[in-house]
């Protein structure tokens, strides 16, 4: 910071006299050339008292420096955020409390195998958070063209038939292929939840379904332009969700992990999220998903699911849940 810009809360004069006795023109220039002594030796007589240049550079110094903040305020505001994360259920309580429920302004990463139910366990919470708030809206960006309407009206219809056509109304559904699309997509957004023109329902959550296809053809061994292009656009999403209070959801891909994945706390676990380790640290949350054996009960045979947390913010790392699918619906085990 230029000490003309603090002009008149330090007299124009003593800065004119700091730029030509001593070099001075900045607050690092001021903070780190000496002693208060020091710099008033150099000084013209009378330009000002040593009081009086002790005065401003403590007035310099609390100009530049961060704000502070009481623990005790911090804490309030993360247990804030917290419960108001858990207001927002998929419908399987175990697998809300892994992640300390699916809302807030937060981008959460669903990883795992193919079948292991990262796109019911997105689709289920979008359409809970539709269902229990009807002024908010969602945006489901598919990456691949295998979202399914046929199931997403069954799933509706199970958790409520009256408002079954309501819900739908407000599941807004883009098909995209590339990064570009989605990021005009995104603007778009932006630009509507900025207007204060908006009205009616308003989106609250985001699921890109999936973002590998978006981001993994950029990225080479070789070259960082592709990891560059991914921290870009994943900041993007972070900033979206801080600014607009959104729940992101983006479902990743698998790689190998060879021997095993040391995040998971089963040695069994071979395969690890994809677009490298970096892109973890990218979101506030990773789920790992995967699919056990099938097991038999009264109604029938069923594959029972683990969910883990690889990673978050918010709630332990290694911790772990078991979930089944029957129908394309989750339920508790």
């Amino acid at each position: 910071m230029r000490l003309d810009s603090l002009v008149p809360s330090i007299p124009a004069e003593l800065v004119v006299a700091l730029n030509n006795s001593c070099g001075i023109r900045t607050d690092t220039d001021i903070l780190f050339f000496g002693s208060s002594l020091d710099i008033i030796k150099k000084l013209p007589l009378g330009t000002v008292t040593l009081s009086d240049l002790e005065k401003f550079t403590q007035l310099i110094a609390e100009r530049v420096s961060a704000p502070g903040h009481r623990g005790d305020e911090i804490l309030a505001e993360i247990s804030g955020q917290n419960e108001r994360h858990s207001q927002v259920s998929c419908g399987v309580r175990e697998l809300d409390d892994l992640v300390g429920g699916f809302g807030g302004s937060r981008v959460i990463e669903i990883s795992g195998e193919k079948g292991s139910g990262k796109t019911a366990l997105a689709l289920q919470t979008v359409i809970q958070r539709l269902v229990a708030d009807v002024n908010s809206s969602a945006l489901w960006i598919d990456t691949s063209g295998d979202f399914s309407a046929e199931k997403t009206v069954q799933l509706v219809r199970h958790f409520d038939v009256a408002m079954s056509e309501n819900v739908l109304e407000r599941l807004q559904v883009s098909l995209c292929f590339n990064i570009e699309a989605v990021r005009d997509i995104l603007e778009s957004l932006r630009i509507s939840l900025s207007s204060l023109r908006n009205v009616g329902p308003t989106v609250r959550c985001i699921v890109i379904d999936s973002v590998t296809p978006l981001l993994l053809p950029s990225l080479s061994a070789v070259s960082s332009q592709g990891h560059a292009m991914m921290s870009t656009f994943m900041r993007q999403l972070r900033e979206l969700a801080q600014t607009f209070g959104l729940t992101i959801i983006v479902i990743n891909g698998t790689s190998a992990a060879a021997p095993f994945n040391p995040s998971s706390a089963f040695e069994s676990t071979i395969r690890k999220p994809a677009l490298g380790p970096s892109f973890t640290f990218m979101t506030d949350c990773t789920l790992w998903l995967r699919k056990t054996q099938d097991v038999l009960d009264s109604e029938g045979e069923f594959p029972v699911h683990i969910a883990e947390v690889f990673r978050s913010r918010t709630t332990r790392s290694k911790t772990w849940c078991t979930f089944k699918i029957s129908r394309d619906i989750l339920s508790p085990t």
